[in-house]
């Protein structure tokens, strides 16, 4: 293919915004799609093969957007919008932009950062049950926290319930001091940590004193029905199936769920059956149930988690491959036998 070149605007404000400190992004886009950049007052010429240029125009334009929309730049941003134009999807970045669902305490705005976050938020929206299936860093449980906030504030219902299984992540913590309280704080600290950032420690210590905000182990559920509720389910992939359908049927008139897990991290017993992993394959064809899966490129943390999550899909999937070629082996030579 042979090569070109392509010239496009970018207004001086924004140009420090859309190539980062020290050119970062601008460098990683040239790396990335093999073209070169040469910026000349208020435009920027493009080099390279055909192809690569167009997916280069299609990155800039997109920051350039999202910059005079007033969005800063992150690294997040760039490797997403990246990721976009060298699958030559159709979608852009700037789709999801305004969906603003709530601010922090801070005032950062929290919105949904990629297309299978906007899914899962608006699905959130629309269903009574939604299930938020994906690795870490996805956003899976903060955007349901951020949604379950919205509602609660709007008062769209009338209390927040905040729940996971209290199961060791792969260590034996022995008897943990203090009263039950303090032993199940730990297992619920990540709530903890959302809640603060986005409500407040004062606002969420008085609502809670109200009983207007619960974060409670799994257990606390059985026998209860609750209506009129925000409910987050986190860590489903640690639930037996017992304990899920124990949860699901718990659910009353008005409330809101939002089930998340990650099935490639489960700190069940081996040989345990994830009640995730059934409820799933039980519920998928029933209406007002929603199943979004958050894959790595969803991830919003550090790059680096990114590839580290790509990295475990890629390795998983190749076992799973060798385990159905050696599995299909043996049973061809079993036949041979016989």
């Amino acid at each position: 293919m042979g090569l070109m070149e392509a010239v496009i605007d970018i207004p001086a404000e924004h140009e420090a915004n859309v190539f980062g400190q020290f050119d970062i992004f601008a460098k990683k886009i040239e790396r990335t799609l093999h073209v070169t950049f040469i910026a000349r007052g208020d435009s920027v010429k493009i080099m390279g093969e055909a192809a690569n240029v167009e997916k280069a125009k299609k990155v800039l334009a997109q920051l350039v957007g999202l910059s005079r929309k007033g969005s800063t730049i992150q690294e997040q941003n760039v490797d997403y919008t990246l990721a976009l134009a060298m699958e030559d999807s159709k979608e852009s970045i700037l789709e999801i932009d305004g969906d603003i669902i709530c601010h922090t305490l801070q005032g950062k705005p929290i919105k949904p950062k990629t297309l299978g976050q906007k899914e899962y938020v608006d699905a959130l929206r629309r269903q009574m049950i939604v299930f938020g299936l994906g690795p870490a860093g996805t956003g899976k449980t903060y955007l349901a926290m951020a949604m379950a906030i919205t509602a609660f504030r709007n008062n769209e219902v009338g209390r927040i319930i905040l729940t996971r299984p209290a199961i060791e992540a792969g260590e034996k913590l022995g008897f943990l001091p203090g009263d039950l309280q303090s032993k199940i704080d730990p297992y619920l600290r990540p709530l903890y940590d959302a809640l603060y950032q986005i409500m407040g420690a004062e606002s969420f210590l008085k609502n809670s004193e109200r009983g207007l905000i619960e974060v409670a182990p799994l257990a606390y559920m059985r026998g209860r029905t609750l209506d009129n509720a925000y409910i987050i389910l986190d860590e489903a992939q640690n639930t037996t199936p017992a304990q899920m359908k124990m949860f699901l049927t718990r659910i009353g008139f008005g409330s809101k769920v939002a089930v998340t897990g990650d099935t490639s991290q489960k700190d069940l017993p081996v040989g345990q059956v994830s009640g995730l992993d059934v409820s799933i394959s039980v519920l998928k064809n029933i209406d007002d149930i929603a199943i979004c899966n958050l894959t790595s490129k969803d991830v919003v943390r550090h790059p680096l988690v990114q590839k580290i999550v790509k990295a475990y899909e890629d390795y998983e999937n190749r076992s799973r491959t060798k385990n159905r070629v050696r599995d299909g082996k043996v049973r061809r030579e079993r036949g041979q036998k016989r």
